[in-house]
């Protein structure tokens, strides 16, 4: 397993669950990633949303990309333990906007402060299937 397995994989799974805290209280809700590649996987929210908080306060996060067997118990699993950080390259934001027009139906412009991009930068990632579900420990990882 190497970082390009992991990228691919989120690039076709981009629907996740990204973990954060609220004080002592884990929070979990759904995103759809934006990209991955070699420099983390990149994401966005709003502002003015409890998540943005979270992520200000503390910004170590776990994400689990998922994606489906043929039968119930056969699909795979990806989790991203990491930390982020926000980025607010303009060029960044307007390819954003220009790639996820919902955005703009939503008024928010390329400029505006309350889009927030921000990305999984450093961490470590690991598959999992039912196949090494006793075995945990032996998972191998991927630090990127």
């Amino acid at each position: 397993m190497d970082l390009q397995e992991v990228i691919e994989f989120a690039n076709q799974n981009p629907v996740c669950y990204v973990a954060t805290t609220e004080g002592s209280q884990p929070r979990v809700r759904a995103f759809l990633m934006w990209f991955a590649d070699k420099t983390g996987f990149h994401f966005h929210t709003g502002a003015p949303k409890r998540v943005y908080g979270q992520l200000v306060n503390n910004s170590k996060v776990e994400v689990c990309f998922f994606a489906p067997g043929p039968s119930p118990g056969t699909g795979k699993m990806l989790r991203v333990t990491g930390e982020i950080k926000f980025v607010g390259d303009p060029d960044l934001k307007k390819r954003l906007v220009d790639e996820r027009p919902f955005l703009k139906a939503m008024g928010l412009g390329y400029k505006d402060p309350n889009l927030v991009v921000f990305s999984i930068y450093t961490g470590e990632a690991h598959f999992w299937t039912m196949e090494n579900n006793m075995r945990e420990s032996e998972i191998e990882t991927v630090k990127f």
